[in-house]
């Protein structure tokens, strides 16, 4: 048992590299999740939370870039989030990609995926879960509703 005095440290903290926007992507990241702050920046890195998960972020010059391989899932309950994070995400040089999957202007990867998406794709009727995985792959931001037409056909 943790006494008051003992603080709980995040195990594992994501640890973005930039070139030199780490200040600027932060600031960005918590302007985009309501529960996020910044948490303390220096010349080299800016540490800062979105919805309770700490990060870090270098500016460590143009030696690494992001790819697609690694990617932050943020669960979404309705549309309306679904809608609002990939919106904001996609502006000012952000790029949509299939499946629910986008880039943002920083080049990081993001899946906006609404929670109805796996509880559809799980059904035991498979001919629907398939109805709902071909409505889903000609989609780029995730559609709801078009997903439950295709669940319903």
């Amino acid at each position: 048992m943790k006494t008051s005095k003992e603080v709980s440290v995040q195990k594992i903290t994501p640890f973005l590299w930039f070139e030199n926007q780490a200040e600027e992507a932060a600031k960005f990241y918590i302007s985009v999740f309501k529960n996020s702050k910044i948490l303390s920046v220096n010349p080299m890195t800016v540490t800062f939370e979105l919805e309770g998960i700490k990060f870090m972020a270098l500016n460590g010059g143009p030696h690494h870039k992001f790819t697609e391989a690694i990617s932050f899932f943020v669960h979404c309950q309705t549309q309306k989030e679904v809608d609002g994070l990939w919106k904001k995400f996609t502006a000012n040089g952000g790029k949509e990609n299939q499946c629910g999957w986008l880039l943002d202007k920083y080049g990081v990867s993001w899946q906006i995926i609404p929670s109805d998406l796996g509880k559809l794709l799980g059904d035991k009727d498979r001919a629907k879960a398939n109805r709902v995985m071909q409505a889903m792959l000609q989609m780029k931001k995730i559609d709801i509703a078009e997903l439950k037409r295709a669940y319903n056909e």
